[in-house]
């Protein structure tokens, strides 16, 4: 016979109403529960201990009662022994298994072994309680199940809309969002994509030009590639050379010719990234492209006639640049024909739920790791962050915390607080990030005593991928 605790207990009672946040709360009052036991007493204690907290709550003394309340009314969960006279409750769980019915089971039981553990998890027990328990420690079982529940219903929902925008012809090339500003960036987007016309995409630092000027190539129907260029990457010296190309002997160490990125974007389109950067000789080099549509190749006499569309992008302010004499005022209007301007996060905050998600499985799947946990408390707090570093800085956030098995929200604190300390250096970087995947999965193999399914199992992926991960660092 099971132990009852005392109801009344003050401390017990205020324990099992933290539990509960008021949006839990109001997730429990829509919560029925059919709970299965053959001994009165503890059927009476739990029927008057999860009424509390719960819409609906009947009781079964075995599993034909159990299985006439289930026909005449849906449950959220269902609560069983496992062991009672006749049909067990683990019996009946696996047969309506088989029948297709996948309601939430959490187990009771006095009497575990690993065998009836393992048969439990392969019928889709959500958790095990033993014989004695207190009240609040069922309903905070049952709390995790309506959590989990609600988590996968969201993703299901967010995972729906990633696949309408991807599907939707207003966002291409990874874009996601579907706030107005979006939106409305997206529809411009349509809009200009079959035309040549020159483009200029404005915006900060990580807010997804690159993945803009790959949608406006996509679109656009033309059948060459697009050819980014990080303009501010290269130097001056060689910037004309790795445009334009050059001919052998153009400068010390051209021992042979060499074709220009614009020939090799001919028929499609070439994305100048950082366009604000470029030297001003430079300027009018690309300035005499724009109007003649021929490239001249360093060191030749000869103008090639390409057909490039160009897409220009820069985090600065081009007017203030021209102002400053520091960006040629011909071109930048040869450039902004057509602006396009990239909202930052803070100004498309409702789209910060379908990134997160977006990041969360990709990342997984390209690191081999668990994707993270995300409750709406962490929603809220990265929501609530400024992101000065924009889309970029939480995909950076969500790829760390995969990496670290941490929360994201203590990932943005750890990230504020170096920003704030001024400490850019302990910024992890790609090696960095690596590095401490390993140290991460060789302490979870070493904890586990080297036992690689275990540590699999507690790192959250496949034994597979452990193993072709270990092999590596090996080699």
């Amino acid at each position: 016979m099971m132990e009852t605790p005392i109801e009344n207990n003050t401390e017990s009672q205020n324990a099992v109403d933290e539990t509960f946040q008021p949006e839990d709360k109001a997730d429990a009052r829509m919560t029925s529960v059919l709970v299965l036991d053959d001994e009165p007493g503890i059927r009476n204690f739990l029927l008057r201990g999860l009424q509390k907290h719960f819409s609906l709550v009947e009781v079964a003394e075995d599993v034909a009662n159990a299985e006439v309340l289930r026909q005449r009314c849906h449950f959220d969960l269902i609560v069983a022994d496992i062991r009672l006279p006749g049909r067990t409750g683990l019996e009946w769980i696996l047969e309506l298994r088989e029948q297709g019915d996948n309601t939430g089971v959490i187990f009771m039981t006095g009497h575990a072994d690993l065998e009836t553990a393992i048969t439990a998890l392969r019928a889709g027990a959500e958790d095990f309680i033993m014989k004695p328990f207190r009240i609040e420690q069922l309903v905070t079982a049952i709390k995790r199940y309506l959590e989990r529940q609600k988590f996968q219903r969201e993703n299901y929902i967010l995972k729906r809309q990633v696949n309408n925008i991807y599907g939707s012809p207003g966002l291409k090339s990874g874009m996601i969002g579907n706030c107005e500003v979006m939106t409305s960036v997206c529809h411009v987007i349509k809009r200009i994509a079959p035309m040549p016309s020159t483009v200029l995409i404005e915006g900060e630092s990580g807010t997804g030009k690159e993945l803009a000027a790959r949608a406006i190539h996509e679109w656009s129907g033309r059948s060459g590639s697009l050819v980014p260029v990080n303009c501010g990457a290269i130097s001056a010296e060689l910037l004309e050379s790795e445009l334009f190309g050059h001919v052998k002997g153009a400068y010390t160490g051209a021992h042979q010719a060499r074709d220009g990125l614009f020939t090799y974007a001919d028929g499609g389109s070439i994305f100048l990234d950082e366009i604000g950067e470029m030297p001003l000789s430079m300027q009018a080099h690309l300035l005499r492209v724009i109007e003649s549509r021929q490239v001249r190749p360093v060191g030749s006499n000869c103008e090639i006639p390409v057909d490039v569309r160009i897409i220009a992008a820069t985090n600065k302010d081009l007017k203030e640049m021209v102002k400053s004499g520091k960006f040629r005022e011909d071109l930048y209007y040869r450039l902004n024909v057509v602006s396009v301007r990239m909202p930052s996060l803070k100004e498309r905050v409702e789209d910060i739920p379908l990134l997160v998600l977006h990041f969360a499985e990709t990342l997984s799947k390209d690191l081999g790791l668990a994707a993270p946990q995300i409750t709406d408390a962490e929603i809220k707090r990265l929501c609530a962050y400024d992101w000065p570093g924009n889309v970029r800085e939480l995909k950076n956030i969500i790829e760390r915390c995969i990496l670290l098995n941490s929360s994201p929200g203590d990932c943005v604190l750890r990230t504020t607080n170096l920003a704030d300390s001024a400490e850019e250096d302990e910024i992890i970087d790609d090696q960095q990030l690596a590095t401490v995947e390993k140290r991460h999965i060789l302490s979870v193999l070493e904890k586990q005593g080297g036992n690689k399914s275990a540590a699999a199992r507690v790192l959250g992926v496949s034994r597979k991928t452990l193993e072709r991960k270990v092999q590596l660092w090996s080699e």
